[in-house]
């Protein structure tokens, strides 16, 4: 089926690649001090590409960190509604370089099998999801026949999503008056697969600690004390074992006490989405086995269920040959997923007493818990503004509403402050998939995903207006 919205953006698509590739060759890498003028640069294209679709209202709005992206373009209509577009312009570091087949910051075109990919760094998170309302926007416009949108959009696309947007939530706060929405729009995730049209409904949370366990005041002779004096190495080896149960579970006293549990229905929607397991394996997991939780699916276990996981491990001699130690200390960084109903707050408590639960005696713990995190957030499954980005991500795939899936985002992001200070709800449209290598080398988006990206922006706007503001 064709559209009007589809046939601007067929017709517009070279004006989408070359946006992008100009944009992805800004190395805006948020984590990196020395790129900083990079993120700003990446700011300023971003500003000024907003002016250039038509939004009469663009500013940067700077803050401690680096500066985020404000547009809007007000409906002439009374009563529009306001719908808010988040996204980010910050992109991860590239390393290892030796594993991109091109340069991260050099958009190539590459033919793969299922069409045009391009590659880049930032190809699809994000700046590919923010690139595509540029495109989308204008689609709408030329399909409706219209001088302004027919809802307000305002669009709020920050430098620092990468590093865990540690100055989002005060920006948020700061210009609370500015943003206030009826709904907010995240173009930050993706969809199950090329021909299978979903919607992210959740995304988890974020919490982390680092633990210390130190022994002797300094490192000892292993012939001389060992056996004799606790091993901090030992000890943390011990602890982090005992991080799981036989059945997958956190082990943290209180850890599942606010879990929302799962319902029958939200089970049987994931059910839905094709997963193939020992695919999924063989490619972007990389891995030689499925595990986890007892008692839920792989995709249950990554979208739906909290989690505990060890990022990292040292402490002793770890160079050339061998030295003959009991360290003085050991370190071990630990992050936790939180699903809906969790809260930030629980966990550093939490970890502390299962810490000092389980140090052995000689041993003396710390537990540092840095400050921030992110909390986990939902959409309402059954809102009329989930109802309008289900008809809008229908469109643009040539399907029913009701044969759009729901899918969940096992990483996390700043959506849950979005909601707290905003009080809007959450929808999720992404035009990226599974495959993308997010976060690896050669990271690339599927030209035709942004292309239907576009296309389903444009009839979102549309979606919406129809609901009216009381909708």
């Amino acid at each position: 089926m064709s559209s009007p919205e589809r046939a601007f953006v067929t017709a517009h698509a070279g004006d989408l690649h070359t946006d992008l590739d100009a944009w992805l060759r800004i190395p805006s890498i948020s984590a990196d001090p020395a790129h900083a003028p990079d993120v700003a640069a990446s700011a300023e294209w971003l500003a000024a590409a907003l002016r250039r679709t038509g939004f009469p209202v663009v500013e940067v709005w700077p803050t401690p960190g680096a500066p985020a992206v404000y547009a809007e373009w007000p409906s002439a209509d009374d009563g529009a509604p306001v719908a808010l577009v988040y996204g980010h312009s910050d992109v991860q570091p590239v390393d290892p370089l030796e594993l991109w087949t091109h340069p991260p910051f050099e958009p190539t075109r590459v033919e793969g099998p299922d069409g045009p990919e391009l590659h880049a760094r930032g190809a699809i998170d994000d700046k590919g999801n923010v690139a595509m309302h540029l495109l989308g926007i204008r689609a709408h416009l030329a399909a409706t026949g219209r001088d302004t949108p027919a809802v307000t959009v305002k669009v709020l696309v920050e430098g620092e999503e990468e590093s865990g947007s540690p100055h989002f939530a005060a920006l948020l706060r700061e210009r609370a008056d500015r943003l206030r929405c009826d709904v907010v729009v995240v173009s930050d995730t993706g969809m199950a697969a090329p021909d299978v049209p979903s919607a992210v409904v959740a995304m988890r949370g974020l919490a982390d600690a680092e633990i210390t366990l130190r022994g002797p005041a300094v490192d000892l002779h292993s012939g001389s004390f060992g056996g004799a004096v606790p091993n901090p190495l030992h000890a943390m080896a011990a602890l982090i074992a005992g991080l799981h149960d036989e059945h997958g579970r956190v082990t943290l006293p209180g850890f599942y006490d606010r879990v929302r549990p799962l319902t029958d229905r939200e089970r049987a929607l994931m059910a839905r989405v094709p997963f193939d397991e020992a695919a999924w394996l063989a490619g972007p997991a990389a891995s030689r086995a499925a595990t986890g939780e007892a008692g839920f699916t792989t995709l249950e276990r990554i979208g739906a269920r909290p989690t505990a996981e060890v990022n990292g491990m040292w402490g002793g001699y770890t160079g050339p040959g061998h030295k003959t130690i009991i360290p003085a200390e050991a370190h071990a960084k630990v992050t936790f997923r939180l699903v809906a109903d969790q809260r930030l707050a629980d966990v550093g408590p939490m970890v502390r007493d299962w810490v000092a639960a389980n140090t052995p005696e000689g041993i003396e713990a710390d537990v540092h818990v840095p400050a921030g995190g992110v909390s986990p957030c939902a959409s309402d499954l059954d809102s009329p503004a989930m109802a309008a980005l289900l008809a809008a991500i229908g469109q643009a795939n040539d399907r029913d509403p009701a044969d759009v899936l729901f899918t969940r985002e096992g990483g996390s992001g700043p959506e849950a402050d979005l909601v707290d200070v905003l009080g809007a709800p959450l929808v999720f449209l992404g035009a990226g998939l599974p495959t993308d290598r997010i976060h690896s080398p050669n990271e690339r988006v599927l030209l035709p995903m942004l292309h239907r990206g576009a296309e389903a922006a444009a009839h979102l706007w549309r979606e919406l207006a129809a609901l009216g503001r009381a909708g």
